[in-house]
Parts: C-alpha cells; sequence; structure tokens
C-alpha cells in the first residue's frame, strides 16, 4: 500500500509540475520580450518572486490531490466526495495552465483576465471539495486561493494599464 501511495503522490506532483511546464512554455516566450514592454502596477512582487511561490503552490496543489486520493471511506463522506474533489482538482490545474497561454501565450492581459475570473472561483470550489474529504488538504490550497486572487488583480490591473 504504501508504495502504491508513493506512486500516487508522484503522479500528483508529475501533472502539478507538467501543468507548470506547460505554462512555462508560453510564459517563457513572453516574458524577456512582450511583457517588461507592458504598464505595471508598483505593488507588482518582483519578477524573482513568481518562481519559489509557484514551485510552493504547485507542491501543495499535488499534495491535496494526494490527501484527497488516499483518504479512507471512514475519513471521506464518500466515493463521490473525493472523486468530486480530484475532479474539480483537475479543472482548476487545467485553467491554471490555460491562464499561461492566454496571457502570455497569446500575449492578452484581458484573455488572461477571463481566464483568472473562471480560475478563482475553480479553486474557491477544489478547496471546498477537498476540504469534505480532508480538512489539510482543503487548506493547502488557501495559500493558492490567496496568490491567485492577488495575481487576478494584478492581471485586471495590468489590463487596464495596457487598453
Amino acid at each position: 500500500m504504501r508504495g502504491r501511495s508513493l506512486l500516487a503522490l508522484g503522479g500528483f506532483l508529475a501533472a502539478s509540475f507538467g501543468a507548470a511546464a506547460f505554462g512555462s512554455y508560453f510564459t517563457n516566450q513572453s516574458v524577456d520580450s512582450w511583457y517588461p514592454t507592458l504598464e505595471k502596477p508598483s505593488w507588482r512582487p518582483p519578477n524573482a518572486a513568481f518562481g519559489p511561490v509557484w514551485t510552493v503552490l504547485y507542491t501543495l496543489m499535488a499534495i491535496t490531490a494526494w490527501l484527497v486520493w488516499r483518504s479512507d471511506d471512514s475519513a471521506a463522506p464518500s466515493t463521490t466526495a473525493r472523486t468530486q474533489a480530484l475532479a474539480a482538482w483537475g479543472v482548476q490545474l487545467a485553467l491554471n495552465a490555460a491562464w499561461s497561454a492566454a496571457f502570455f501565450g497569446a500575449r492578452s492581459p484581458g484573455g488572461g483576465l477571463a481566464v483568472i475570473a473562471v480560475l478563482v472561483p475553480a479553486i474557491a470550489t477544489a478547496a471546498a471539495l477537498a476540504g469534505r474529504v480532508s480538512k489539510t488538504a482543503g487548506l493547502l490550497l488557501l495559500p493558492y486561493l490567496a496568490w491567485t486572487t492577488f495575481a487576478a488583480a494584478l492581471n485586471a490591473r495590468i489590463w487596464q494599464l495596457n487598453e
């Protein structure tokens, strides 16, 4: 059982960091060329902060999914609750990757804003559903929700400044 559990954790880490790699593909195409040309608010974090923050957040996302996956029947209301939580986790992960494609890949702050407007409630839903299965799993998504809410405000301001 332990080997299967570690394999599952590895799979969730691979999925999380696979989404990160997908997003990085688009980000890297524009972060040194197009992005510096945009007007940005003074309260934007330094570029060096994004990598470490996202590394922690993707790791927390993977641990969340793993905790939900490995929960036993006595800890979870039902198998359906686990399935719903994992489905919501997958949706938010896909939207997370889609944001990079929209904002950096399409070089569209407006497109990024449209995606992140759906991503924030998707993360909140994933956290709530994960929390029904494992309180810890739900709590682990809260830093991600906070950071992405901040990122949504930053995205909105960049869109406003560059219309």
